[in-house]
């Protein structure tokens, strides 16, 4: 991500996260003439301890020098939580020390968590790398989802294919929710790997082909590992309900397991029937 870029993620984040917060909430003053939802610059500055011209030039994008000590004052302003500290010091700091990549990445799965995935017969489990590109499933994910091995290698990002995948799009209940949970995801990796220039080309593909992406992309948050319970309309099984947990594989290939559990033993016994059918 190119400096123009962090700063024009940093901007809209603070934004969004602004406008999120009632003035009530916050202790302060409701009024009646607010034009925007949220709180306005000069009382996030306020609540800050920082003047109202900085904090605006920090949300307009501005190139200025930041602070550890009032980024967490900012960070308390705005409610947020641990990993929405990480995002936001990743893009407002000016030194990088997140951990280092190669210009291409090419995953692969060791044999050992293979077999912990394959262990996992009714629970859909997917794993991805740091760029949200699917290097393994599960046969339970495979009758839930899709065939993945049918589709193409390079076309096996999960957050494209939900955009992408009638199928997928449909499978969900409240399908913005079930995208939700993911691009919070990926909004971890994008505030952590803020000079791969990959993450600015790819949001950039996303927005131009999928109408949708832009608006939940802005209103996304950014959560690690967040816990789900998510209900699918599934075209061969019907209501299906699953507890989705999200793990980090630790070693260098930086992967994560996305596990779904049955949350109600009907869910589980459709699922055994789906794949005993085969």
């Amino acid at each position: 991500m190119n400096a123009e870029a962090r700063l024009e993620a940093l901007s809209v984040f603070l934004k969004s996260q602004r406008a999120k917060i009632s003035p009530l909430s916050a202790g302060l003053p409701g009024g009646t003439r607010r034009r925007t939802p949220g709180l306005r610059r000069e009382e996030v500055a306020q609540l800050a301890g920082v003047s109202t011209t900085w904090y605006t030039w920090l949300e307009q994008g501005r190139d200025i020098k930041v602070s550890v000590s009032v980024l967490d004052n900012i960070s308390k302003a705005l409610r947020l939580t641990a990993d929405e500290r990480k995002y936001l010091h990743s893009l407002a700091l000016d030194t990088h020390t997140g951990p280092e990549f190669p210009p291409e990445t090419q995953s692969e799965i060791r044999p050992s968590l293979l077999k912990i995935i394959r262990e996992l017969k009714y629970s859909p489990t997917i794993v991805t790398d740091r760029r949200c590109q699917i290097v393994g499933w599960n046969e339970a994910a495979r009758h839930v989802f899709l065939d993945f091995e049918q589709v193409p290698a390079a076309q096996r990002n999960l957050i494209r294919l939900l955009f992408a995948r009638k199928e997928l799009q449909r499978l969900a209940v409240n399908w913005e929710d079930f995208v939700g949970g993911f691009l919070a995801i990926f909004r971890t990796y994008y505030g952590q790997y803020v000079d791969d220039e990959w993450y600015t080309e790819f949001i950039r593909d996303m927005d131009a082909n999928h109408p949708d992406f832009d608006r939940l992309w802005q209103r996304s948050t950014v959560n690690n590992a967040p816990d789900v319970l998510i209900e699918f309309r599934h075209s061969k099984a019907g209501k299906m309900l699953f507890e989705l947990t999200s793990m980090q594989v630790h070693g260098s290939a930086d992967l994560r397991c996305i596990i779904y559990t049955p949350a109600a033993n009907g869910t589980e016994t459709k699922l055994m029937k789906m794949i005993q059918k085969l």
